[in-house]
């Protein structure tokens, strides 16, 4: 979500070599970013201050109402919704610690990994405490109660890591050195990149700023930004 869709465009577009087609509006005007001929990501502009301006993760459920019940009996914070949404539902809450998260119930589509650049390829939580996070949404999405085959959750670098169909796909980790500091617990959304060194510099002078230069991670190479909004996301390019 964005203030200024036009100026969002000009600086993720160069950077990750996107192209935008007009889409339905959502809460307010929308499009998609296109890459490689996938639709890859959404930007939008919505009314009111209810809805951060910034990149959200959203977690499949079977029922969003199930889901928002859950976060208000676990402490945490509904702030939209459930509410109708394209051919689904929608909710926007934060969690305990104050991370905020997006709750989907709708057509899931086909499951697929985008080995594209400028796909998002990883997720992950920066939070104070990741086990007491990994409590809170394991028993708001109901991760214990998954086909193990298909979906589970393990401790692998350092970091709380759900695996679905073999793959880890997010993480929930504390956070670290490299990590700015006086940054509010969040999901970190890191879109794919050839080179995490090169985006940064590019964002840079796009008119977005880095936190710290990029690092090594298990993942790859990782370059931490924001945009000229202030938005939090990542690059990060394969290990060579």
């Amino acid at each position: 979500m964005t203030r200024d869709l036009v100026g969002a465009e000009e600086f993720y577009g160069p950077l990750l070599g996107w192209e935008f087609e007009q889409a339905p509006d959502r809460l307010g005007p929308y499009v998609h970013a296109v890459t490689g001929g996938e639709a890859v990501a959404g930007l939008g502009t919505a009314e009111g201050g209810a809805i951060p301006y910034a990149w959200t993760c959203y977690f499949g459920t079977e029922s969003a109402d199930a889901a928002a019940d859950a976060v208000r009996e676990r402490g945490a914070t509904l702030a939209v919704g459930p509410l109708g949404f394209d051919a689904g539902r929608v909710a926007f809450a934060a969690d305990p610690a104050g991370a905020v998260f997006g709750i989907w119930e709708g057509p899931l589509g086909r499951a697929r990994r985008l080995d594209l650049p400028g796909a998002p390829v990883w997720i992950e939580l920066r939070t104070p405490d990741p086990f007491a996070a990994a409590l809170f949404y394991g028993e708001v999405f109901r991760w214990d109660g998954r086909d193990p085959e298909r979906f589970d959750v393990r401790w692998e670098h350092d970091r709380v890591v759900l695996r679905a169909e073999g793959h880890s796909v997010a993480a929930l980790a504390k956070e670290e050195s490299q990590a700015p500091s006086g940054l509010p617990p969040h999901w970190e959304v890191s879109f794919a990149v050839p080179d995490a060194d090169r985006a940064l510099a590019r964002a840079v002078e796009l008119g977005g700023a880095a936190f710290g230069p990029a690092f090594d991670s298990p993942y790859g190479r990782v370059a931490r930004l924001r945009d000229r909004e202030g938005g939090r996301f990542a690059v990060i390019s394969a290990k060579s």
